[in-house]
């Protein structure tokens, strides 16, 4: 009888701790399906912060390429307005350049005045405005160079050409008595000495001897040579 009810007891405690066993398990299994484990919570902060990192960078990549832009739109609009000359009054205008012999289309005829002469006659090509110095032209005769000198106690104004506006100055060729002086059919004219690009025109027989140059005038009557 006693080795029945160990038997009996046996059995009870089996059944009894396979039941909690199970109860256990249940528990642990619930558990887990109730909340995240420690390693899932970091894993969802970590990307989050990755996101918001990456909204970050883009944003401040953009920023940067906006900002560049900005930058060299100011820079660009800065070079076209602050180009020039100051006017005084805070605007620019535009600087011209100095004219050289090839800016200029030239032509010449020979008057009768002040015992004969040379106008000369200078205009800017199409396109082009330039700007005439305050200076004696550069007029040189044959192959030794010999070079007209003033005939005017003074030098006078700048001259701007463009459009249609044309600029004189007259050459006496032969400013001597005597019979002496070259044969030429040329001259060679250029804006100052240091032209590079001085030109050849055609002026028929000339005798050469001591010549003088005028200045650089807006009206031919203003450039007959007096000397």
């Amino acid at each position: 009888m006693f080795g029945n009810r160990r038997k009996s007891f046996l059995v009870s405690a089996a059944l009894v701790g396979g039941a909690l066993l199970m109860t256990a398990c249940q528990d642990t299994e619930d558990g887990a399906a109730a909340g995240p484990s420690a390693t899932d919570v970091p894993a969802a902060d970590v990307s989050g912060a990755d996101a918001a990192g990456t909204d970050a960078s883009k944003g401040a990549d953009k920023g940067a390429e906006q900002g560049a832009e900005v930058g060299s739109d100011a820079k660009d609009g800065g070079s076209a307005e602050g180009s020039g000359a100051d006017a005084g009054d805070g605007t620019k205008v535009p600087v011209q350049q100095t004219c050289g012999a090839n800016d200029i289309s030239w032509s010449t005829r020979s008057e009768s005045q002040a015992g004969g002469y040379i106008l000369v006659m200078a205009k800017a090509k199409q396109g082009i405005t330039c700007i005439l110095p305050a200076a004696l032209p550069t007029v040189a005769f044959g192959s030794d160079g010999t070079q007209a000198g003033p005939a005017e106690q003074a030098v006078g104004d700048a001259v701007t050409l463009s459009g249609g506006t044309t600029a004189y100055a007259g050459v006496n060729p032969k400013t001597t008595n005597t019979d002496g002086g070259k044969e030429l059919d040329s001259i060679i004219v250029g804006v100052g000495n240091e032209d590079p690009d001085p030109v050849s025109l055609k002026v028929g027989t000339i005798t050469v001897d001591k010549p003088v140059v005028t200045n650089w005038h807006t009206a031919p009557a203003d450039a007959v040579p007096s000397a």
